[in-house]
This record gives C-alpha cells, structure tokens and sequence, in this order.
C-alpha cells in the first residue's frame, strides 16, 4: 500500500536506524570506538552515527569470510539448498521493502517514488534472479582420450569483497552479492560512507534468512577500508563499483598483494545520437532528460552527451525544454518528486563547480544552470548546455549530476568519431527509423550497452552490465555475472 508524503515523514520520524558493523554473524563497533555522522542531504540533518570500520574490523571480517567459506557451510550446501536460502533472503527484502527504500531516501537523497519501485524491488529481484540459477549451471565433460575423463567446473572463489557506490547503494550491492553468494563464496560489503544504511540492514536479513556467520559482513568507513580490503592478502576477490580514479587505485592494490582478482565498474561519459531520421522526436527529447535527470544524474551510465544533427536542433531542444520543465527537485519524501538532493556537499559544489566551468568557456545555457532552494538541502536545477566544440570541460569529464552537454554534428561519421573520442566506455544510444543504420552504428560504437531508440531501458537481469575501456571491465548481472567470482578449474581422471 502507497504512503502519502506526510505518512513518509512519520514514518522517517519513528525510525530506528541501525548504525554498527556486521561481522562474524553480529553487530559491533568498531575496536577503536570511531564513529562517523549520516546525514540527510535534504535536510541537513544528522540521521545517526555509523560506525567507522578499521584495520581490526577489516581483518576480523576477512578472518570469520575465510573460517566460514573453509568450512563448507555455504560453500559447500548443495546448490538447492542455497538457492532456497537466497530465495528467503529476496523475500524478506520485499517483506522490508518500505524501510529499506526509506533509508536509501533519507541517506542518499534519493526520490521516494524511486527506491519504493526501482531499487529495492530491483535488489530483490537480483537476488531470486541468482538463487534460481545456481542449480541451472554444469560444467562440461571434455572431449580426451578414451583412456581418461575430461571434466572442467568452476568453483567459488573464497573471499570477496564488494566495493559498492552511493548512487544506487542496495541495487549495485546485490548486483555484487547476488552472484557472489550464488556461486558460494563469503561476501564482506564495504558500502560507500556517504550511504551505508541498506547494506547494514541487509546484513540482519541475510542472517535471517539462514546465511552461516561469515558469509555476509558488512563494514562502514572511509575509503581506508576498501584499501585495506584489496590490500588484503587473504582476500581472492574484490569487486569495485565507483570513479575511474578509484578503480584504478584497487586494482593496483590487488597487484601490489595477492593478484586478487579484480573486476571493476566505472565511470562513463555516454553519448546520446539523435539522427535526423529519428521515428519521434518528442520521444527522444524525453528519453534525453530522463537520462540525465533521473536520480540527480548521479548514474554512470547518465546519457550525459546529446549529439544531435544540426537540422533537427531546433526542434529537439523545443521539445528537451518541454521534457526538462517535468523535472524539479524537492523533497525526496513526497512521492510526487521528481529529482532529490545531491549525495553530499562535496558532490554538490563539484557539480555546481562544473556548471561555472561551462559557463565560463562559452557553453550556452539551455535550461536550469544553478542550486535550487529547497528547505536546507542540497538541491541544484535540471542542467543542460548547447556545446560550441565536443572539447568542452563538461562533454570530456564525468559529472555526475544533472548537467547535460548537447553537441551538434553534421554527418554520421562525425557524430561516432565525437561518440567515441572519451575515455570510457559503458553506454551509448542512437536514434534512427532506419534498422541498418542501427545495426551499424550500435557496432561502430565502443561501449558495453548500445540502446536504439530508447535510453536506460531493459532492467532484467538476463543483459550483462559493464564498459569497455576505461569504464572497467568484467560484467555485472547475467550468468556472466557469476563467471567473475569463481575459477575455472580442469581435472583428468585415468581410467
């Protein structure tokens, strides 16, 4: 049943906010009794202290990962057994699918209407998505001589460590979990310290659900932990989802100790191509604003470059204003919100900081262009700019908030020459009435996702998730999802 706003913020009121680690089956502070605030950036307001992990959690956690995953207990559960556990995780997800979209909302900043329907049913629907297909997997039986028997299965990992973002906390850390835990490893989350309230609460869940100590901990903190997570020599793997500087940090960490495997999702700088032949126009022009205004166009895959044909400008900026007027930021507890605030106040003058640097250098303002006032919080107006040059500031560097570069080509080999110049590679888009043309522009585009004639669509986890060049590498989501937390192991038996 639907709450109104004002039921919303009774319900933020009554609260009780859970704040501690969660390692080796219970909640704890931290040996050193270092704590940290949580702030609501819509208002201001502190929500609770959370505890500051360091390097005794850290080593404790991987210490009760490694004793559980040795032990068998859900490494080795035969694979029915741990789906039906993970299927009782999923469920009690749904079952505290209120509570849990109003932590993401006060702690990230994040519309109502959007973590009640997006992402903690999402994260729910990750999770049943793995359970179910841990007993669908074999392994092979390989052709050799006649004299032996050729069999070639993965096995889980051991230990991963799952480095989640603050943007979408719960939906990216099942992305993680999910096919972690499906494939039998021990799971330690490092939640981001600008939102780490779901994924502490998850960790009750997945205890009652019947996960064995171990194999679902959770540590808060700065970003000292997830450096001494890939650091660590008795972790195998560890999982990264956040800015290419970052991701870069990781994976040297993972060379500098145990080669750990390291699989990376990273930034991304994704260019939306409006032919002149785009079948509506209208369509576009709102696809466009929903990709760069949804979630505070805190998303790394935000469509964050229109290239749009110089004879059809005029008519898609008509319509892109009409479309951008449908988003407004305000309070993320009235299910009528379209935008929320931005995560915190670093996040808030870098966006704001990025918006000066488009002015400066002679970007012309379409719409929005500054903060928006609403009560204390950390607001700033849908965004977009017409790019005199693709070398602009603002169209070469992640934003990551709702501001838009719209960039004008002539041919369509310019705009796939502008829609690659990037470093990154995780989304692109094209617009055409023409199959050909989409066939070979979505081949001719370096990017993990293509999408033709829509933006963001296809939420089902079948479709594998991840970049090519500087946006990471490996997938989330999909059976190749799972491929990343387990090896590849031969054995040859002689007859």
């Amino acid at each position: 049943m639907s709450r109104s706003h004002e039921e919303w913020k009774q319900y933020a009121a009554d609260l009780k906010i859970e704040g501690r680690a969660f390692v080796d089956g219970e909640y704890r502070e931290a040996a050193d009794g270092k704590r940290f605030d949580c702030v609501n950036p819509a208002s201001g307001a502190k929500l609770a202290e959370i505890v500051h992990c360091g390097e005794a959690e850290v080593n404790a956690a991987v210490e009760a990962a490694r004793r559980a995953f040795d032990s068998g207990a859900w490494s080795e559960l035969a694979p029915r057994q741990r789906g039906a556990i993970l299927k009782r995780f999923g469920a009690l997800i749904r079952g505290h699918a209120d509570e849990l979209a109003l932590l993401e909302t006060l702690d990230a900043g994040k519309p109502i209407g959007d973590t009640t329907t997006v992402d903690v049913p999402g994260a729910a629907y990750c999770v049943d998505w793995f359970a179910e297909a841990i007993d669908k997997i074999g392994g092979e039986v390989a052709p050799v001589d006649p004299k032996l028997v050729g069999l070639v299965t993965r096995e889980p990992v051991g230990v991963v460590a799952a480095i989640v973002p603050w943007n979408f906390p719960i939906l990216m850390a099942s992305w993680k979990f999910g096919p972690a835990l499906a494939a039998g490893n021990a799971v330690i989350i490092k939640p981001s310290e600008k939102s780490p309230l779901t994924a502490i609460r998850l960790a009750a869940l997945a205890k009652k659900a019947g996960m064995p100590d171990g194999v679902f901990q959770v540590l808060p903190g700065a970003g000292d932990v997830g450096r001494l997570l890939a650091l660590h020599m008795d972790v195998d793997c560890v999982a990264f989802t956040g800015s290419t500087a970052v991701g870069k940090l990781i994976a040297g960490y993972a060379a500098q100790s145990n080669l750990k495997r390291a699989w990376l999702e990273l930034g991304g700088k994704s260019p939306n191509i409006i032919l002149p032949d785009c079948p509506d126009l209208a369509r576009a022009a709102r696809a466009a604003a929903g990709a760069i205004f949804y979630n505070m166009g805190e998303m790394c895959t935000a469509g964050s470059r229109v290239l749009v044909h110089k004879d059809i400008k005029a008519r898609f900026l008509e319509a892109f204003k009409e479309a951008a007027a449908g988003y407004y930021p305000g309070d993320p507890l009235d299910p009528a919100t379209s935008m929320g605030a931005i995560v915190d106040d670093i996040q808030y003058r870098k966006v704001l900081g990025y918006i000066d640097k488009g002015l400066s250098e002679g970007a012309g303002l379409i719409v929005g262009g500054k903060a928006a006032h609403v009560d204390k919080g950390l607001f700033i107006e849908p965004t977009a700019f017409d790019c005199p040059s693709d070398q602009l500031t603002i169209c070469r560097e992640e934003i990551f908030g709702p501001v838009l570069s719209v960039i004008t080509f002539e041919s369509l080999d310019e705009a796939i020459r502008i829609a690659n110049d990037t470093e990154y590679g995780l989304a692109a888009a094209v617009w055409t009435a023409d199959l050909s043309t989409a066939h070979k522009v979505s081949r001719r585009l370096r990017a993990g996702t293509v999408w033709v004639n829509c933006y963001d669509e296809g939420g089902d986890m079948n479709f594998p998730f991840g970049g090519y060049k500087q946006s990471g590498n490996g997938r989330d989501k999909s059976l190749h999802a799972m491929e990343k937390y387990t090896e590849l192991k031969s054995t040859l038996i002689k007859l």
